[in-house]
Parts: C-alpha cells; structure tokens; sequence
C-alpha cells in the first residue's frame, strides 16, 4: 500500500466518508476527528418536524497514529438539535442498533478497501447489542 493511501488527506476521507451514508456532520469534523450521527427512530411523530425528537447514535472517530477509534454513544437526539445521553426505550432499541451496526461494518470496509486503515472501538463506546 502506498504512503499516499495510508495517510489520506482530509478531503478525500471526507469524500469517502460522506459516500458511506447520509450520516456524516461535515462541518462538525476536522481532520483528526469526524463526527456522524444517525436519527433512527422518531419519538412522536404526530409532531411537526421542526418539534420532532428521535432516538439514534453518534459516533466521534478520532485518528491516532494511522488508525481510527470508533466512539459511539446512543441516546435522544431533542428538540434543540442536540444529543442526548440518554437510555434508548426497548422500542428503539432494534432499530438503532440495526443502524448502528450496518452502518459500522460499512465504515470498516470502506476505511480498510480505500486507504488501508483500522478502526477500533473505543474503551468508552456504547456497546451496542
């Protein structure tokens, strides 16, 4: 693998990493750190959308050394645009982890295939069942 792969720069990651989903908050990373989250299950949807809550996840990943730490946290995204850190009802639970998940795997194929990096989990990550 060349050194130009391992070490990508910071647009073409975020070029990669916005191909993985809707789930990226461009603005949010810089280019040690990127920040996703998903919206996975809407809280009461009889709400106008600008009143709406979900429960999701969020990831901060962080580069260290070549290699990426995975920290994933879960709970209510509110109504003020801000996460959370919240116990997941059981209702949600399937569904959040479900996206969690596919959403994980599809992070390690991408970040391995492309640029030949790894991604660990966190010490202090969500573990997610």
């Amino acid at each position: 693998m060349s050194e130009q792969s391992k070490n990508p720069t910071h647009y073409r990651l975020l070029t990669k990493l916005r191909a993985i989903g809707p789930y990226l908050r461009e603005v949010q990373s810089t280019e040690e750190s990127y920040l996703f989250d998903c919206l996975s299950v809407c809280v009461n949807d009889k709400k106008s959308p600008e009143q709406r809550e979900f429960w999701g996840w969020w990831l901060e990943l962080e580069k260290t050394d070549g290699v990426f730490e995975a920290r994933y946290r879960s709970g209510l995204y509110d109504v003020n645009g801000e996460w959370q850190d919240k116990a997941l009802p059981k209702k949600a639970i399937e569904d959040v982890t479900r996206t969690q998940e596919a959403f994980h795997q599809k992070l390690i194929e991408t970040l391995k295939s492309e640029f030949d990096i790894s991604v660990s989990i966190h010490k202090e990550s969500v573990e997610f069942v």
